[in-house]
């Protein structure tokens, strides 16, 4: 399987459990890993024949810019559902990070993975 990988794309988004920490938005930082739907693409060097990495930072920055979400963990579901159904991939893999929120915690966060494997 082919994988098409995003790493350290921060998103301005408001996430938090306290309804003061969802006053601002705050960075969060993804990592994405998603199949890609075939092969192709290694032969004809074609876009048509991929998933455009820019539209998909683009819907995730529009759609997390848009929803409040109180927990990581829903908003790596959200991402993800959003990338298998926008972006026809079988699978994808989203790690959500949330930097400095606890003192001495460089980051915290979940990875959720969907789809199958192949």
């Amino acid at each position: 399987m082919d994988i098409i990988f995003l790493q350290e794309v921060k998103v301005e988004t408001r996430l938090g459990v306290p309804e003061w920490e969802r006053m601002l938005p705050q960075t969060i930082v993804l990592d994405i890993e998603l199949a890609l739907p075939n092969s192709r693409v290694c032969e004809t060097d074609a876009i048509a024949d991929t998933i455009d990495y820019g539209q998909i930072v683009t819907r995730i920055r529009e759609t997390l810019g848009a929803t409040d979400f109180r927990l990581v963990e829903a908003l790596a579901e959200h991402v993800c559902r959003m990338i298998l159904k926008e972006f026809e991939t079988s699978w994808v893999k989203v790690k959500v990070g949330k930097p400095g929120i606890l003192p001495g915690v460089k980051q915290l966060g979940v990875v959720v993975e969907r789809g199958s494997k192949v």
